[in-house]
């Protein structure tokens, strides 16, 4: 979520105010504004994009909550010492909260463990461990409409009997200090991004935080006039038209098999009306098609922590099976691709076969992410259901990604074509009127040149480093993965800085290439890329023959905050994943929105961005996907690369002669072991279209005016990358919700009764 208080002066339209308030009692707002800790309570773009649905739910007006869990330590601080990542935690509590407010009338219990009991009124899941989940609500504010919203976060809270109600020895202090045990489950957050790992812990938070909130979502549709009861017991039938869940990712995906438990054994469905009803609420979102990221529990796991779920998920996958059994007879090895648990070895449990057969709808978050979930990586599931399958290309909300980090730019686009933008980011089309404004132009390169000057001031203050502000700034900044190629930029930079050295009479244009992001700590790869870029950046910057032509620089524990005032700098947004790999991504349009041209490959939202802008004004390189199919058909050979590619050769050379680490030659022994024999993501194949595209890059920075003409149609074009027009998107096609641009009276007018602010259901 990053910061919140700019965030909500804004959406309030109380900002100027309040800066000419506090400034009359002294103060400075901004320096104020830098004393809020970011709440990073997710990994990635993953859980940033949560929050800017959050942001573009509230201003659509609808009656959303976002459910999580509130961390005690967040995702960690990262620090940078002798040029490697070490994490700290990240106590982002130690001064309290003001943006939340404990609920505890609102507390529920949540069940682990223990056995099931089968009778003639059904199953019972008994002796269970009880943990008790308190809910923090932060008020989620929409942009200029008077509606705020709840993102409810679970903390995990042992009973008061814990430990001293069963057979007890007495020992009252351990059982007290126990307690531990059972509130450890809102502790910490899992620091993976695209990666699974199979911890009990992580399958504890997974259910909390699903067991929760459709407690929480049924207690409040039972309180709902909708919520009718016939006396005995309530009727479920309208629970799709008033409830929706989707589902970010398959995290939480033991929801499906929990509101069955809680239809079929507490509110006695018959099996197949709950399963209709449970099919018609949730929805699956799929993030990514790396295989090392697909959940896949084992089962002994979830039969010791979930045993009735187990029982409920092998039902489901047994009327499944039966169901395509019938549709394609003897077909064996379709039933097992197609079956949600998978056999060989260690039985485990395929998350998201669950959620596509538990949900009436699936959907990727680019145009070729959601083409390659159809045709390869769930192509039987698509086969059998293709109108179940749907893409949601990925946006950003603008109040945070313009008018709170770039209000210079923001207050430039707004004189222009004036403020509706804001709400209606399509309106940015206008600005191709002024492509050819001398005026205009000469006044974007003036924001941008302001920004940078501001952020390189900011880098001078807390990293004691001095860069050239008329510098080309190359940024790179998202978390650190083998297949986001950061290696393939640090290979372009010793290029560049060979260069240099061979010919230092030579025209360079100067470039400071800043490269941030956290590696997970179990990433060894990752953080070898970490220290690689520091060995390079040392070596870089003391050499006197390069001066201030090329710069490299590490960004210390990049966070929201930090990202806030990196992206209105950047001069060139580096987004170079391997065609296929990288689902949507979102920085890619948040640097587009603020000025940067990209250099990218087609994967992800990138090709999109170069549709809606027109390829000529990105710079856009390399294999597509059908290349690198091609590729992995005939068999990578980084080897041959190597050898035709002289730069490629001296660059790979020095980092495996100890070139960049004389003190431990053999440091990066791994990194070119993995570059020559298993690298997944084809680093050597892009290098060389690569090197020529970033010559390109150089060439047109030279001339400032060609280069803010482009500028302003990538600005032009942006406008598809709200997630305003996402949010619309859900709320059509699979929610099925109105949004509306009413504005609710503020509270100090009277109200409308009869004005219901979603009268088709609601969104959960």
């Amino acid at each position: 979520m990053g910061r919140t208080l700019q965030n909500t002066m804004i959406n309030l339209g109380l900002q100027n105010a309040c800066d000419e308030a506090v400034y009359q009692l002294g103060l400075d707002m901004e320096e104020l504004e830098e004393i809020e800790e970011d709440a990073g309570l997710g990994n990635g773009g993953l859980g940033r994009l949560a929050a800017c649905f959050l942001d573009s739910m509230a201003t659509l007006g609808l009656a959303a909550y976002g459910y999580g869990i509130r961390y005690e330590y967040g995702i960690f601080n990262q620090k940078i010492r002798d040029g490697w990542q070490v994490e700290e935690a990240d106590d982002w509590l130690r001064h309290g909260n003001p943006w939340e407010k404990a609920r505890p009338e609102y507390m529920l219990p949540v069940h682990f463990y223990g056995r099931v009991e089968h009778s003639a009124s059904g199953a019972k899941w008994i002796d269970t461990q009880v943990v008790l989940a308190l809910p923090y609500d932060t008020p989620v504010p929409g942009y200029m409409n008077n509606t705020v919203n709840t993102m409810r976060l679970w903390s995990a809270r042992a009973p008061n009997d814990f430990n001293l109600r069963d057979f007890n020895v007495g020992d009252y202090i351990q059982a007290v200090l126990d307690r531990n045990l059972a509130e450890n489950i809102s502790r910490v957050l899992y620091p993976n991004d695209n990666f699974f790992e199979g911890k009990e812990l992580r399958l504890k938070q997974e259910y909390f935080v699903v067991a929760a909130t459709l407690q929480d979502i049924i207690r409040r549709f039972k309180a709902s006039k909708f919520g009718s009861t016939d006396s005995v017991r309530t009727v479920f039938d309208s629970f799709p038209d008033q409830v929706a869940i989707q589902l970010n990712d398959t995290h939480p995906a033991m929801a499906i098999p929990e509101l069955m438990r809680i239809f079929v054994d507490i509110e006695k469905l018959p099996w197949d009306k709950a399963w209709d009803i449970t099919k018609r609420t949730f929805a699956y979102t799929n993030h990514t098609v790396l295989p090392e990221a697909l959940e896949r529990w084992p089962v002994d796991l979830v039969e010791k922590l979930l045993p009735r779920h187990l029982q409920i998920i092998y039902e489901i996958n047994q009327r499944h099976l039966d169901h395509i059994a019938s549709l394609f007879p003897n077909d064996v090895d379709r039933l097992r691709r197609m079956s949600l648990i998978e056999e060989g070895g260690t039985k485990r449990i395929n998350m998201a076969h669950l959620c596509i057969v538990g949900s009436h709808a699936v959907n990727g978050v680019a145009k070729i992410h959601s083409e390659i979930v159809k045709t390869q990586v769930f192509e039987d599931f698509a086969a059998l259901e293709p109108e179940k399958f749907q893409n949601k290309t990925n946006g950003i909300t603008p109040r945070r990604w313009l008018l709170l980090c770039n209000p210079g730019l923001a207050e430039l686009i707004a004189e222009k074509i004036g403020e509706d933008y804001v709400r209606d980011l399509s309106q940015l089309t206008k600005l191709h009127e002024f492509v050819d404004d001398d005026l205009f132009i000469r006044e974007v390169a003036k924001v941008k040149q302001e920004n940078k000057v501001k952020f390189a001031l900011y880098l001078e203050k807390e990293y004691k480093v001095k860069i050239n502000p008329s510098s080309m700034f190359d940024v790179h900044v998202k978390r650190i993965h083998e297949y986001k190629r950061q290696l393939m930029n640090c290979l372009h930079i010793i290029t560049m800085y060979n260069r240099i050295r061979r010919d230092p009479a030579k025209l360079f244009v100067p470039r400071t290439v800043i490269i941030g992001g956290k590696a997970a700590p179990g990433y060894h790869m990752a953080k070898m890329i970490i220290k690689l870029i520091n060995a390079v950046a040392q070596v870089v910057n003391n050499d006197p023959m390069v001066g201030s032509k090329l710069k490299v620089i590490f960004l210390e524990n990049y966070r929201v905050s930090l990202a806030e005032k990196v992206i209105p700098a950047t001069d060139l947004s580096e987004q170079i994943s391997t065609a296929g790999t990288e689902a949507s991504g979102t920085g890619n349009m948040k640097f587009m929105l603020n000025g940067a041209l990209t250099i990218g490959t087609m994967d992800g939202a990138n090709v999109e961005m170069a549709e809606e802008a027109g390829e000529e004004n990105l710079f856009i390189f390399g294999m597509r996907v059908e290349d690198v199919t091609e590729l992995d058909r005939k068999g990578y050979n980084a080897q041959f690369y190597y050898d035709r590619l002289p730069e490629l050769k001296q660059a790979v050379d020095q980092i495996k002669s100890g070139f960049f680490s004389p003190k431990d030659p053999n440091l990066f022994n791994d990194v070119v072991n993995m570059l020559f024999h298993h690298d997944r993501f084809k680093v050597f194949a892009d290098y060389e279209a690569y090197v020529k595209c970033q010559e390109k890059v150089s060439e047109l920075y030279l001339n400032s005016k060609a280069w803010t003409k482009k500028v302003i149609r990538n600005i032009a074009a942006a406008g598809k990358f709200s997630s305003d027009r996402t949010i619309k998107e859900y709320a059509r096609d699979i929610w099925h919700v109105e949004p509306s641009d009413l504005k609710i009276p503020p509270p100090n007018e009277p109200r409308d009764a009869g004005q219901d602010k979603t009268p088709n259901g609601t969104a959960a």
